[in-house]
């Protein structure tokens, strides 16, 4: 089965997920035949609930799964060309690929600057990784302001950021995102969001997995429904809006013309919240 050519665009997507079937032991079915694609320069986005299997989907491709002993059982993930099915972690962020996992998993007890210098282990260039340095703190200043401090003192939102630009110092081409806005003040969600719009102007392609809907369809211009495992929609974000099953399972019945609207007027500017945490 090929990846949707809507989602993909004109040529080949940067990323190819094509009828992915991912099992845990002999018991639990995480995934069932998913394609999908990421075009490059793009933002797409994977809604579903709870055991969707979309943070499944992402280990699969960020080449994680087998951590928490999954088994891909059919399926292929391609990306820039090259397969990326059984390659290791490793050598999936040196392919360009790099995950920001649910939950912020920083290193609590290191600096900041050394949560960053661990994200760029593997760019061996000194001037590559001061680039990639320069970059996350001209996306956060804050970060530049408290590099110094053990990471385990920042806040929450805070300890997104030093997340997310710890996968920047890779320099990926592609950035998979699971469930930013997880635990944060809606405040702050609106900030998040921000950023992952100005990362994705600079050029990176963005593969987004959300529970919040309106975050992600805001971001996007392609998305995903999992449910059980299984694509169960999937179209431009103009169109999934306008589905009955989108706007009652994860827009709360919100009028497409309107949806959105309230979060765009709530969202700060990107400098407040860097200048404020």
């Amino acid at each position: 089965m090929e990846p949707a050519p809507a989602a993909s665009g004109a040529g080949s997507p940067l990323l190819a997920v094509s009828d992915l079937a991912v099992r845990y032991g002999r018991a639990v079915q995480a995934l069932r035949g998913v394609t999908l694609a990421v075009p490059d320069g793009g933002i797409v986005a994977v809604l579903g609930n709870n055991g969707a299997g979309k943070s499944t989907l992402l280990r699969t491709i960020s080449g994680t799964c087998r951590l928490s002993r999954a088994v891909i059982e059919a399926g292929s993930v391609t990306f820039a060309g090259r397969r990326l099915t059984g390659v290791d972690p490793g050598g999936v962020v040196t392919a360009g690929v790099v995950q920001v996992p649910e939950g912020r998993r920083i290193f609590g007890r290191l600096t900041v600057d050394e949560n960053l210098r661990a994200g760029g282990i593997r760019q061996r260039d000194r001037t590559e990784r001061a680039r990639s340095r320069d970059r996350v703190f001209e996306l956060f200043p804050l970060l530049a302001d408290r590099r110094k401090q053990r990471a385990g003192l920042l806040s929450g939102g805070e300890q997104q950021m030093l997340a997310i630009g710890r996968a920047l110092m890779a320099a990926p081409r592609l950035l998979l995102l699971d469930e930013p806005s997880l635990g944060l003040a809606p405040r702050i969600v609106g900030q998040i969001a921000e950023v992952i719009g100005e990362i994705n102007r600079q050029g990176t392609s963005v593969l987004l997995v959300e529970q919040n809907a309106e975050m992600a369809l805001e971001l996007a211009t392609y998305a995903y429904v999992l449910e059980l495992g299984r694509v169960s929609l999937e179209g431009s974000v103009e169109e999934l809006r306008r589905t009955d099953q989108v706007q009652r399972l994860y827009l709360g019945g919100v009028d497409p013309g309107n949806a959105g609207a309230a979060a765009r007027r709530e969202r700060p500017a990107l400098r407040r919240w860097v200048a404020n945490g």
